[in-house]
C-alpha cells in the first residue's frame, strides 16, 4: 500500500496540533496503518481508495473533520486563467486524454517540494497504473508563457534538458539513456511520434509520460506553477488533476483553469464541482448495525467526513461530494464514511442469526486427488496470490499483454491484475528460494479469471494445475514423462502438437490436449525460454508444464 512520510511540525503548521500517541491512535480509526514513527516523523500507510489522503495537505484536511476543526464540504473556487492548451489530432493515438492547471500562491520552502513528488509518483501508481494509465507534471510556471502545445514530434525532433541531467537528448535518446526513460519506454513501444508538451515559444516542458524538462524544475522560489495530467483514461487524467488542485486550494493555492483545445471541441480543467446523491437514515442504521442515528446526527457525521449535507426528510440526506473524493460510487460508500466518524469502536459486534450448513464442492475433492498425485511425484505445492502485476505475468514471461481483470484501486505495484496464468507465481518461487537445493520441483493448482464479454459478470473462472522442475540437466524428455505421467493418473488420454509459445524454447515446446470422462484439458510444456530464466535472476534450466481443466 502507498505510504507517505512527514514530520509532526509540518503537520501542526497546517493547524493540527496533536500529541505524538493520540495522533498514533486517531489515524488507523481513519483507515490508515502506522509504517513507522520517530520523535521527529511519522509513516503513515493509506488504504489506496483514499488517494486524497496521499499528501499532507489531504491528511491534514481530513483530520480536522476528525476532530471536528473544520467540517463539511471544502469550498475550492476556480478563476479562469484565459491560457490554453492547443492538442494535436496526431497525440489521439498514442496518449490522448490531457488536463491542465495553473496554480498561483503555492509554498516550496522546507520540506514541501519532497513532498509533492512523493504525492505524484504515488499518485501515479494509485490511480495512474505506474504511468501507463495517468502521467503527471507539475512545472514552474514562472520560466515559461502560454499558450502551450501539446503535440506528437519524430523520435529525432525537439531535443531538451531532461530533469536531473545536463545535456540535451532527443525522445530517442530519452529512452535509451535516461533512467526514466528506460523504465517507461515500453510505455511508447510501438509508437513512430511520442508525446510533447511546448510552451509558446517552442520551449520543452515535458515528454510525457517519461520525463519532465530540467527548464521547469521545482524551487524553493517556485511561486506559480502549471501542473499536466495525461493519460490514456479520461475519468482517471480528470480525478488525478481534481485531487492535486484540491491539495494545493487546501493550503492557499490559487487554481486557475485552462481551456484544452482540440479539433472539435473545447474543454476546461479543472472541475471542482461537487458531485451530489443521497443517502438514507434507515440503510444507515441497518447496515451500520446497532446504531439508531436520526437526520441530525447523520448530517453531523457526513459533515466531520467533509461531505456537505442537506436534511430533505426524516429518512432522506442530500450529500455535496467533494472533487477529491474519487471513491464515493454508491450510498453504500458514504455509509462506510458515516460508520468511520461515528467510530468503529463504538459499533457493538452481534452474531447473525442465520445458521447455514456447508458441504466440500465436487471439485475441490479432485483436487484432492491431484495433489495426492503431484506429491507422490515428488513435487512441492506453493500457494500464491490470485493477484499478480503486468510486469511479472506478461513481460518477464515473454508473453503479449492481452486484455485482463485488472484491480482499480491496487493496494501495490506487486497485485495490479487477476492472473490468467500460475507459471509466473511458479517462477517468482524459483527466483526468492534459488539458494536452496537443487533439484526443486515445484506445483500449484489454482484458480485463473478471464475477460468475457459472453459472461454475466463479464469474467469466467478457469482452474489450471502448473509445475516447475530447476536443476542442471534439466530437459524436455523429463518434462513430456512428467506431463504424460499426470494426465494417465488422472484418467486423460494425451494428444501432442507443436506450440510456438514464447517462454518456452522454440522446438522443445509442445501443446498437449486430453479428454476424459470428467472433462477436457488443454495445455503446454517444454523447456523454458534462457531469456525468461534471465528475468527471474536464475541461473539453471527450467521446465514446466501447464494444463487447463476446461468445463462445459
Amino acid at each position: 500500500m502507498p505510504v507517505i512520510t512527514f514530520e509532526y511540525q509540518d503537520l501542526k503548521d497546517l493547524g493540527i496540533n496533536l500529541e505524538q500517541e493520540k495522533l498514533i491512535n486517531i489515524l488507523p480509526m481513519m483507515g490508515s496503518d502506522i509504517e513507522d514513527f520517530n520523535d521527529k516523523e511519522i509513516k503513515v500507510e493509506f488504504f489506496p481508495n483514499r488517494p486524497d489522503n496521499l499528501s499532507i495537505e489531504g491528511v491534514s484536511r481530513s483530520l480536522k473533520g476528525f476532530l471536528s476543526q473544520e467540517t463539511g464540504l471544502p469550498n475550492y473556487t476556480v478563476e479562469p486563467s484565459g491560457e490554453k492548451v492547443y492538442i494535436s489530432k496526431e497525440v489521439e493515438k498514442i496518449r490522448p486524454y490531457i488536463a491542465f492547471a495553473k496554480i498561483e500562491n503555492v509554498d516550496f520552502t522546507g520540506n514541501k517540494i519532497k513532498y509533492i513528488m512523493d504525492f505524484q509518483e504515488n499518485l501515479h501508481w494509485v490511480i495512474g497504473r505506474d504511468r501507463k494509465k495517468v502521467a503527471i507534471g507539475i512545472h514552474n510556471a514562472d520560466v515559461v508563457s502560454g499558450d502551450y502545445k501539446y503535440i506528437a514530434t519524430s523520435k529525432d525532433e525537439h531535443s531538451f534538458i531532461p530533469l536531473e541531467m545536463d545535456k540535451e537528448l532527443s525522445p530517442k535518446e530519452i529512452l535509451k539513456e535516461h533512467d526514466k526513460g528506460k523504465k517507461y519506454a515500453h510505455l511508447l513501444e510501438g509508437f513512430d511520434k511520442y508525446p510533447m508538451i511546448l510552451d509558446n515559444n517552442n520551449q520543452t516542458m515535458s515528454m510525457p509520460p517519461i520525463i519532465n524538462s530540467e527548464l521547469t524544475k521545482l524551487t524553493e522560489d517556485t511561486n506559480t506553477v502549471i501542473v499536466d495530467v495525461t493519460g490514456t483514461d479520461k475519468k482517471a487524467v480528470e480525478q488525478s488533476l481534481n485531487i492535486i488542485c484540491s491539495s494545493f486550494a487546501e493550503v492557499g493555492g490559487k487554481v486557475k483553469s485552462m481551456e484544452m483545445v482540440y479539433e472539435d471541441k473545447t474543454i476546461t480543467t479543472p472541475d471542482l464541482s461537487p458531485k451530489e446523491s443521497l443517502v438514507h437514515v434507515n440503510k444507515t442504521n441497518e447496515l451500520i448495525g446497532g446504531t439508531c442515528l436520526d437526520a441530525k446526527e447523520v448530517k453531523r457525521l457526513l459533515e466531520k467526513a467533509r461531505f456537505g449535507a442537506e436534511i430533505l426528510n426524516d429518512n432522506e440526506i442530500k450529500v455535496q461530494i467533494p472533487p477529491f473524493r474519487i471513491d464515493i460510487l454508491h450510498e453504500v460508500d458514504i455509509i462506510e464514511n458515516i460508520a468511520i466518524q461515528y467510530c468503529i469502536k463504538k459499533i457493538p459486534s452481534t452474531l447473525p442469526d442465520i445458521n447455514t450448513v456447508a458441504y466440500e464442492h465436487d471439485w475441490f475433492k479432485s483436487e484432492k486427488t491431484i495433489r495426492e498425485l503431484m506429491i507422490g511425484l515428488g513435487f512441492d505445492e506453493i500457494m500464491s496470490l490470485m493477484l499478480t502485476n503486468e510486469e511479472s505475468h506478461y513481460k518477464k514471461m515473454l508473453q503479449k499483454e492481452t486484455e485482463h481483470v485488472q484491480v482499480a484501486r491496487p493496494i501495490s505495484v506487486e497485485g495490479t491484475m487477476i492472473r490468467t496464468s500460475l507459471l509466473n507465481a511458479l517462477m517468482e518461487f524459483l527466483e526468492d528460494n534459488k539458494a536452496e537445493d537443487l533439484p526443486q520441483k515445484l506445483f500449484e493448482i489454482g484458480d485463473v479469471i478471464y475477460l468475457d464479454d459472453s459472461s454475466e459478470f463479464n469474467t469466467h473462472l478457469g482452474k489450471k494445475l502448473a509445475a516447475v522442475v530447476c536443476h542442471s540437466n534439466a530437459n524436455f524428455t523429463e518434462i513430456k514423462s512428467i506431463t504424460d505421467s499426470v494426465l494417465s493418473n488422472l484418467g486423460y488420454t494425451m494428444e501432442i502438437s507443436e506450440s510456438d509459445n514464447p517462454s518456452f524454447i522454440k522446438g522443445r515446446v509442445a501443446s498437449v490436449k486430453g479428454s476424459s470422462k470428467h472433462g477436457d484439458i488443454e495445455g503446454v510444456f517444454g523447456e523454458i525460454s534462457p531469456e525468461v530464466i534471465t528475468n527471474f535472476n536464475l541461473e539453471y534450466p527450467v521446465i514446466a508444464f501447464e494444463i487447463e481443466f476446461l468445463r462445459d
